[in-house]
C-alpha cells in the first residue's frame, strides 16, 4: 500500500537514547522527542531515576518519554513485576518526565488489559505509548482494538515483522484503521536510506529511530582478559552512542519525500 493522497501534517521524530549525551545530541539534531532506556542490547528496560531527572534538568525543548519494562525478554510479568511497574510509573510521572512506555501481555498473546490499567492509571496524565510488544501479539488488529479503547495515545510497531519496511503493509493498515484514535509510529530498522520509503508505504506521520554510533573508550591502561558481562558480550573499550549527526541524516532523508 503506498500512501499519497492530500497534503501531509508535519513529522514528528523519536529518537531512542540511553544517555544524558544522547538526549543532547537529539535535541541538537532537531527531534522532537526522545526514549530514554537502559540497556538497549535488551531492547530497553527501565532506566534509573537518576538518570531520568539528569536527563530531563538537561535538556530544554525536546519532549523526555521513560520506557517501563523491568527486564528484557517475554511480556508476560508476574504480579511482583507489575508491581515493580507501576511504582516505576509513578516515579517516571513525580519526575517529570512528558511521557511513558509500557507493554504487558498474556500468555496467550493478547494485550494484558488489567497489567496496562493499572499502569495508566499510575501514570496519570502522562502520554502513554505501548511499545513493541505489540509485535508479539496474536492478533494485531483486536489487540489495536483493545489499546485504543484502554484510550493508549501511540503505538510503536515495527508491523510484527523483522524491520518497518517488511513489516509496512501491517502498518499501513493500522494507519489506516487509527482514524486519529491513536498514533501509530513505526520503529524498528528505521534508516536514512530506507525512512522515505517506510514513511510513503505507511503514511505514518511519527517514527521512531535510533542513530547510533561506536564511541572508543578514553582508558589508555586496557586489560584484555576479563570481561564484565556473559558469554554473549559486547566490547569493554568501546560503547554505542547516539549520533547527531545520524539523526540529522535521516531527518534530511524523511524531508526529500
Amino acid at each position: 500500500m503506498i500512501v499519497t493522497a492530500g497534503p501531509h501534517p508535519p513529522l514528528t521524530y523519536e529518537i531512542c537514547i540511553d544517555d544524558v549525551a544522547g538526549a543532547l545530541a537529539a535535541e541538537q539534531a532537531g527531534a522532537h522527542r526522545v526514549e530514554l532506556c537502559a540497556d538497549l542490547f535488551e531492547g530497553g528496560i527501565t532506566p534509573s531515576i537518576g538518570l531520568i531527572q539528569t536527563t530531563l534538568r538537561a535538556v530544554d525543548t525536546i519532549r523526555v518519554h521513560v520506557i517501563v519494562r523491568p527486564r528484557g525478554g517475554d511480556f508476560v510479568y508476574d504480579e511482583h513485576e507489575v508491581a515493580v511497574m507501576e511504582r516505576d510509573v509513578a516515579a517516571v510521572r513525580e519526575a517529570g518526565a512528558h511521557g511513558v512506555v509500557i507493554g504487558a501481555l498474556t500468555p496467550a498473546g493478547d494485550i494484558d488489559r488489567p497489567v496496562i490499567e493499572r499502569l495508566m492509571a499510575a501514570a496519570g496524565d502522562l502520554s502513554v505509548t505501548f511499545h513493541r510488544a505489540f509485535d508479539m501479539a496474536r492478533d494485531p488488529f483486536a489487540a489495536f482494538e483493545e489499546l485504543v479503547e484502554l484510550g493508549v495515545h501511540r503505538l510503536l510497531t515495527s508491523g510484527q515483522d523483522s524491520s518497518v519496511l517488511e513489516g509496512a503493509p501491517l502498518i499501513a493498515r493500522l494507519v489506516e484503521k487509527a482514524a486519529g484514535r491513536i498514533v501509530v509510529m513505526p520503529g524498528g530498522g528505521v534508516t536514512a536510506r530506507n525512512i522515505d520509503r517506510v514513511l510513503a508505504a505507511t503514511g505514518a506521520r511519527e517514527v521512531h529511530f535510533a542513530a547510533g554510533a561506536i564511541l572508543e573508550s578514553p582508558e589508555g591502561h586496557r586489560n584484555p582478559y576479563p570481561y564484565m558481562g556473559g558469554a554473549l558480550r559486547q566490547p569493554e573499550y568501546a560503547r554505542r552512542v547516539t549520533s547527531a549527526d545520524g539523526i540529522r541524516d535521516i531527518v534530511a532523508a524523511a524531508q526529500r519525500l
